[in-house]
């Protein structure tokens, strides 16, 4: 049945790429034949009602055609922008690329402040260092306190450093 088809429609095929081939004046042109085979795949059927809203669009200016799409968004609550697909949840349209959330965190101290005693006491209470390590770590600011840590954590380091004025950066 299928074979069938394929029979009736190659001769309406023919016939159709012929008569374009004599209005070009050519024999044989593959990008005519090609030309009425997509016309026909792009042809779609609409109703009488659907055709005459497409003459009256073909009518408007593009303001109108602008009012138009706002007005039915409007009603029926959808929006005429292109859908963009991504790996997993895609992004919302407008927005710049997004960045996945980041687990792992490195608190780096930037700067020690007034109060470089009580930022190694702290230094070594978040980092089991002895006082030296401590010390050397607090001297040689800006230098990574801890890395690979969770958000909670790294809040918390740099809560407890900035109470006694160092300050503490999360990367």
């Amino acid at each position: 049945m299928v074979q069938e088809q394929k029979e009736k429609e190659s001769p309406e095929k023919e016939q159709k790429a012929e008569a374009v081939k004599k209005e070009a004046g050519q024999e044989k042109s593959v990008s005519a034949v090609k030309e009425v085979e997509s016309k026909e795949q792009t042809e779609i059927k609409l109703s009488k009602a659907a055709q005459e809203v497409v003459k009256s669009i073909e009518g408007m200016s593009v303001l109108e055609l602008s009012n138009l799409v706002k007005v039915l968004e409007d009603k029926f609550g959808v929006s005429a922008s292109v859908p963009v697909l991504a790996a997993g949840a895609g992004p919302t349209p407008g927005a710049g690329p997004q960045e996945e959330e980041k687990t792992t965190f490195t608190a780096e101290l930037s700067k020690v402040g007034a109060n470089k005693i009580q930022v190694i006491k702290e230094i070594r209470t978040v980092t089991n260092l002895g006082l030296k390590e401590a010390k050397d770590l607090v001297d040689s600011a800006p230098k990574p306190i801890k890395e690979d840590i969770n958000k909670e954590e790294a809040e918390e380091i740099k809560k407890k450093l900035a109470a006694v004025g160092a300050t503490v950066e999360l990367k």
